[in-house]
């Protein structure tokens, strides 16, 4: 080891603790976890058991347990894919890698079965069948940071099945199956997979690099585009059924939102050209899915105003 390789290692020992702390919350991204959890607390009160207390929810520690697990296998979903994905990221995205780099690899593979240990026996808790979800879950999610998102077809359509499952695992739990239920699953998929899709265009660079064959390192940013835009137009078709439901109640509104977003998306789509625009495009779906989130309280106001007051 010469005298510039010991005074990196040297370096990287005086770190202070906060680095790393900041390192795996990086890795982890832990805003997107919380979007998730509030995600399904929302669904829970909202969709799933709207004729439940607001206490009962709120309180239910089996359902706090499945949220938890969930949270907790989710961020070990993220850590190995930033272990797969660290050459890759340097690329696509320099600086996010540079601060994923406080933590070694060491620590993130050690940290990966922890959490998964830890997310998969809390299953039991609950349920013998919520274990079994959170072994398989744990299991997809290895398979496609490992092998599937290297390929076009198969990475696109596992990438949006596992970003919707941590859904699934709430319907699972409330036991709940309506026609209003499959229309929602159907417009987040759909509108996950639209993401799905710039996220490629957006690091088509570093896919090429490392020979991932996403759909726009092997067929080109022209067919990306003609089939991101195919995708835009049959995703309304679930936006006009869930306007007629009136169990969606307020969230109308929501769906008004994303019918004028979607009408120009595609113009906006094809004018793009560099890694900026496709990233604006990437940040404006990610608004759509977070204030999708948000709008779940709008499907029966009285809950914000009887149930609080009356029932918590």
């Amino acid at each position: 080891m010469d005298l510039l390789e010991i005074a990196k290692e040297n370096k990287k020992l005086k770190r202070p603790v906060y680095y790393g702390i900041i390192g795996m919350l990086s890795v982890m991204r832990g805003y997107n976890i919380l979007v998730v959890v509030v995600a399904q607390y929302l669904a829970s009160i909202f969709i799933f058991s709207p004729e439940k207390p607001l206490r009962t929810i709120l309180f239910d520690p089996h359902l706090f347990i499945t949220v938890f697990a969930t949270s907790l296998v989710i961020a070990a979903g993220y850590i190995i894919n930033s272990f797969y994905d660290s050459e890759v990221d340097k690329i696509n995205k320099p600086i996010k890698s540079k601060i994923d780099g406080f933590v070694s690899q060491k620590t993130k593979l050690r940290t990966y079965f922890v959490l998964n240990a830890t997310g998969f026996f809390l299953g039991f808790i609950v349920s013998w069948r919520a274990a079994l979800f959170f072994a398989v879950y744990i299991f997809l999610i290895w398979l496609y940071s490992h092998k599937l998102k290297k390929y076009p077809l198969a990475g696109l359509l596992s990438s949006s099945v596992l970003a919707m499952l941590p859904f699934f695992v709430v319907f699972v739990y409330h036991k709940n199956i309506s026609e209003i239920i499959f229309t929602h699953a159907a417009f987040l998929f759909f509108i996950i997979t639209i993401r799905e899709l710039i996220k490629d265009l957006e690091g088509i660079k570093g896919d090429f690099v490392n020979d991932y064959q996403t759909i726009p390192v092997k067929y080109g940013e022209r067919f990306t585009k003609i089939l991101i835009s195919v995708i835009v137009v049959v995703s309304l078709n679930p936006i006009y059924f869930l306007w007629k439901y009136p169990e969606i109640g307020e969230m109308k509104y929501y769906f008004y939102l994303v019918f004028i977003v979607f009408l120009f998306f595609p113009i906006a789509l094809w004018k793009a050209e560099n890694m900026k625009q496709y990233n604006l495009l990437h940040n404006v779906l990610k608004f759509l899915i977070v204030l999708g989130v948000m709008s779940l309280v709008l499907i029966d106001t009285s809950v914000l105003i009887t149930r609080v007051l009356q029932k918590i």
